[in-house]
C-alpha cells in the first residue's frame, strides 16, 4: 500500500509519536545525568569524610608513646594501635552479639506475619514493629540500665553457677550486670524493628505462584516457606542484617549508659570492666579531651569508619554471589 493510502488517523498517529521522540531521548539524558551526578556525589562525600577522619587522627597516627601517655584515658606506654585495638574488639562483640540475638527473632516475626497471622493481626503487628524502630536510643538506654538489668540479674547469675566452665559464661557475674550480655540484649531489640521491617517485605514479595507450586505438591505450608519463601528472601535477608549490624556498630548512649567499660580483650560477656565500644567512648572522653585526645578519639572513628565499610563491601559481595541462587530470577 502506497503513502497516499495510510489512514490520515494513522498517519497522525505516527506524527505524533516522532514529535515525541526527541524529548523522550532529552528525558532520558537528563535522568541519567542525574543519576550519575548523585552516585558521583555519593563516592565524592564518602571521599571527604575519610580523608578528614585521616587528617584529624594523623597527629595521633604519629605520636609517640611518651606524648600519647600524657592523655589520662590511653594506657601507660601504649600505642595508638593497642589503644584502638581493644575498642575495635569492644565493638565487634557488642554488634555480632545482637545480630546472633536478634536475626533468628526478627525472622520469625517477619514469616509469621507475613504468612501466619491473620490479615488484621498482622498489620497491628507490623505497626507495632514499626513504632518500635522510632524509639530513641537514649530511651533504650535508660531501659536498659534501670530496669532491664536488674531483671537479668538472676538470669546472669544462672549461667555463670551452671555454664562457667564456658569462656563467654565466666563468671561470677557482676551485680548490677551491666556487662557487655546486656548491652548485646538491648542492641538486639534496637535493631529487631529494622531488620523485620525488611524481612517482612522481602518475604511478602515472594512470587505467588511458587508458594502455590509448593503446595500443590503437596507440601507443608513450614515446607512451603523452607522451599519458597526463604530461599527468595535470602539476599533480602541479608541486606536487612546488615543494615541492622551498622545501627549495632555505631550505636552510642545506649551503650554508654548501660556498659561498666574496660579495655581488654576478653570473651568473659558476664563479667564487668572488660569491653568498651568505639562510639560510646567517644561520646564518654571527647568532653574533657586534649587536641591531641579529639585527634586520638578520631583515629577511632576512622577505625569505625574502615569497619563500617568492609562490612558492607561484604555484604554486597555475599548477595552479589547469593542473588543467582535465591529464586529471586
Amino acid at each position: 500500500m502506497s503513502t497516499s493510502d495510510t489512514p490520515p488517523v494513522r498517519q497522525e498517529d505516527d506524527d505524533l509519536q516522532a514529535a515525541r521522540r526527541p524529548h523522550r531521548d532529552t528525558a532520558g539524558r537528563v535522568f541519567a545525568g542525574l543519576s550519575t551526578g548523585a552516585g558521583t556525589l555519593i563516592l565524592v562525600v564518602l571521599a571527604a569524610v575519610a580523608a578528614f577522619l585521616l587528617l584529624r587522627a594523623w597527629p595521633a597516627l604519629t605520636a609517640g608513646s611518651e606524648e600519647l601517655a600524657a592523655i589520662s584515658w590511653i594506657p601507660d606506654h601504649g600505642s595508638i594501635v593497642r589503644y584502638v585495638g581493644p575498642l575495635v574488639f569492644g565493638t565487634l562483640v557488642a554488634a555480632v552479639l545482637a545480630l546472633l540475638m536478634a536475626v533468628p527473632v526478627a525472622v520469625g516475626i517477619a514469616l509469621f506475619i507475613s504468612h501466619y497471622a491473620p490479615r488484621r493481626l498482622a498489620a497491628s503487628l507490623g505497626y507495632v514493629v514499626d513504632l518500635l524502630a522510632a524509639i530513641p536510643s537514649v530511651i533504650y538506654g535508660l531501659w536498659g540500665g534501670l530496669w532491664l538489668s536488674r531483671r537479668l540479674e538472676g538470669v546472669w547469675g544462672w549461667l555463670a553457677d551452671n555454664l562457667g566452665f564456658i569462656p563467654l559464661f565466666e563468671g561470677p557475674a557482676a551485680t548490677p550486670p551491666r556487662v557487655m550480655m546486656t548491652v548485646g540484649v538491648v542492641l538486639a531489640v534496637m535493631i529487631l524493628p529494622i531488620i523485620t521491617a525488611v524481612a517482612r517485605e522481602v518475604f511478602l514479595q515472594t512470587p505467588r505462584l511458587h508458594e502455590e507450586a509448593a503446595l500443590a505438591l503437596g507440601a507443608t505450608r513450614w515446607e512451603m516457606v523452607r522451599m519458597a519463601v526463604l530461599p527468595f528472601g535470602r539476599s533480602g535477608l541479608i541486606s536487612a542484617s546488615m543494615l541492622g549490624l551498622g545501627r549495632a556498630l555505631g550505636e552510642t548512649m545506649a551503650v554508654l549508659m548501660i556498659l561498666s567499660p574496660g579495655l581488654t580483650y576478653s570473651f568473659a560477656l558476664l563479667l564487668a570492666g572488660r569491653h568498651q565500644t568505639i562510639a560510646a567512648n567517644i561520646a564518654l572522653q571527647f568532653p574533657e579531651a586534649s587536641p591531641l585526645g579529639v585527634s586520638a578519639l578520631i583515629a577511632t572513628g576512622l577505625a569505625l569508619f574502615v569497619i563500617t565499610l568492609a562490612v558492607n563491601m561484604a555484604a554486597r559481595w555475599v548477595v552479589a554471589r547469593r542473588k543467582d541462587f535465591s529464586g529471586a530470577n
